[in-house]
């Protein structure tokens, strides 16, 4: 389908730390991408750059088919973009909230109760900001995105701190959005939430990219043990190889009803992220 967003050897500095290395990544029409790594790695800045909030310090991106530097404001109006440091107004109601970014952006949609009530929040319309709790604040944010029926939708941790319920609420939102073809750029240091919700993923660490794909094929890729772990009926576990031999014992211990489970020895995101740096995504 085409690249939606192209970053090409993005380098970034404040004062005399480099904090973007020469950054290369491709984010497809349509598709959920993750960019994952912990607390400094990089991410908020690659986002800022990429909405047009910071200038980078060397190399160029390519939004909707255009350089960055020559997007106009009905390009970004195509942009939705989540983040902490975007407030919203204590003072003033759900409602209210959002009829205010309409009239910024000078549109009018006439749909705010609708949005409100996609996001789990119509019987709230009238409630102040003040008066929301972070998950309700995280799906008014969210609301606010969708004001724009945005081409690609910018999330930065868009779960942080949240309660489970209140993550999976937010999740089935995202793939919803994603259904209706909107590309999402997502950060994240939440390895489940990547391993659910993207098509691609990007370990950042340090200012680099230090490895890239879908999730389940990187985890593949890191497979060193390559075994079967069988657990029995009995309480017991066996480590199998990957063989003939092994296909046949398996076969063997289903005819005699002794198996209970089968996994495969691959390992998670959290795993290969510490194998490549020696910490983990939560650092």
């Amino acid at each position: 389908m085409g690249a939606e967003i192209s970053i090409r050897d993005v380098h970034h500095q404040f004062g005399t730390q480099m904090v973007l290395k020469g950054i290369q990544l491709e984010v497809q029409k349509g598709e959920i991408f993750g960019l994952l790594g912990p607390s400094g790695a990089g991410k908020t800045t690659l986002i800022n750059i990429l909405t047009g909030q910071l200038t980078p310090t060397g190399g160029g991106v390519e939004i909707l088919g255009k350089q960055s530097t020559a997007l106009s404001g009905e390009d970004y109006m195509q942009m939705g973009i989540m983040m902490d440091n975007f407030g919203l107004y204590e003072r003033m109601s759900c409602f209210d909230n959002l009829k205010f970014y309409e009239m910024v952006d000078g549109r009018g949609s006439g749909k705010i109760l609708e949005i409100l009530e996609y996001v789990g929040l119509k019987d709230a319309a009238k409630k102040k900001v003040s008066d929301l709790s972070k998950g309700m604040r995280n799906r008014l944010s969210f609301a606010r995105v969708l004001l724009r029926s945005p081409r690609i939708m910018f999330l930065d941790e868009p779960t942080s701190g949240l309660d489970p319920m209140t993550v999976e609420a937010i999740h089935e939102l995202i793939l919803q959005e994603k259904e209706k073809g909107t590309t999402i750029f997502l950060t994240t240091h939440n390895m489940h939430e990547a391993e659910k919700l993207c098509d691609h993923i990007a370990l950042l660490n340090e200012g680099n990219i230090v490895e890239f794909g879908a999730p389940e094929e990187i985890c593949r890729r890191y497979n060193h043990q390559k075994k079967l772990q069988v657990h029995l009926k009995d309480g017991s576990d066996l480590a199998l190889a990957h063989t003939p031999e092994s296909g046949a014992k398996i076969a063997e211990l289903l005819r005699d009803g002794m198996l209970e489970t089968i996994h495969s020895t691959e390992p998670d995101l959290e795993t290969v992220f510490m194998e490549l740096t020696g910490k983990g995504l939560d650092k």
